[in-house]
């Protein structure tokens, strides 16, 4: 018998709202496991209401959103873009990567031992052991940033969504970042949403493109957008709504 792929999530005509303004029309594209979706297009375009709509922070207006697979908003992990009260985090390192785990269920007053075992093997993962004990904000960009994607691997069991995740590093470090994403991807199986105006790091590591424009312009795989005329129409800009 022939296997049946199922999504991991399966967005059907979603339209959402931003400040009661529609940002995004009718929206319909799917996810599977393994996935590399890079989602592009212009400032304004809808990106980060999406994630936000993906995440359950956001209710759309009309449309559903469907999870499967096991699927559900606790385990995705999510790195938002960086502001400047995340920059400046009075915490080591270890407390701010543990924090990851609040979301696995409701509050409680003590990590358990598998919250700090969890926390231990994505900061070893991430290259940041040696730095555990160190404060947060006396940290580098390019360490800041792994500290915050092992936070969100802390409580990612199936799904990482990146929001601009190099935003303000330098080419070395931004390099950097996208070989862990990459690994995450390949090696460990993990379903990974990226939103980025880094249109060709996006078309090197992407298995599938979302191209926004307050509808969905273009949806299918990279080799598919690289023959689409939707590409040449792209134009790079900064924030999103």
């Amino acid at each position: 018998m022939k296997n049946i792929q199922t999504h991991q999530i399966e967005c059907r005509g979603i339209t959402l709202s931003y400040d009661g303004r529609r940002v995004l029309e009718d929206a319909s594209f799917t996810v599977d496991s393994g996935d590399y979706l890079c989602i592009v297009g212009e400032n304004g375009s809808g990106k980060s209401t999406l994630a936000k709509a993906l995440l359950s922070l956001k209710r759309p207006v009309s449309g559903e959103i469907i999870f499967s697979d096991g699927l559900n908003k606790e385990k995705i992990g999510y790195l938002p873009q960086q502001t400047s009260i995340q920059k400046d985090f009075p915490a080591t390192v270890r407390e701010v990567v543990l924090s990851g785990r609040l979301s696995k269920g409701t509050f409680k007053p003590f990590y358990s031992s598998e919250d700090k075992s969890v926390a231990e093997k994505n900061m070893e993962k991430l290259g940041i052991s040696d730095i555990a004990k160190k404060c947060y904000r006396e940290l580098s960009g390019g360490q800041k940033q792994r500290v915050l994607l092992a936070r969100a691997l802390c409580s990612a069991e199936k799904m990482i969504l990146l929001d601009e995740p190099t935003s303000g590093l330098d080419p070395a470090v931004t390099k950097e970042i996208y070989k862990i994403i990459e690994k995450l991807n390949r090696e460990d199986g993990m379903t990974v949403i990226m939103i980025s105006h880094d249109i060709p790091s996006s078309l090197k590591y992407a298995t599938k493109i979302l191209h926004l424009d307050r509808s969905v312009k273009f949806f299918g795989t990279k080799d598919e957008y690289l023959r689409s005329p939707d590409l040449d129409s792209l134009r790079g800009g900064e924030g999103d709504e």
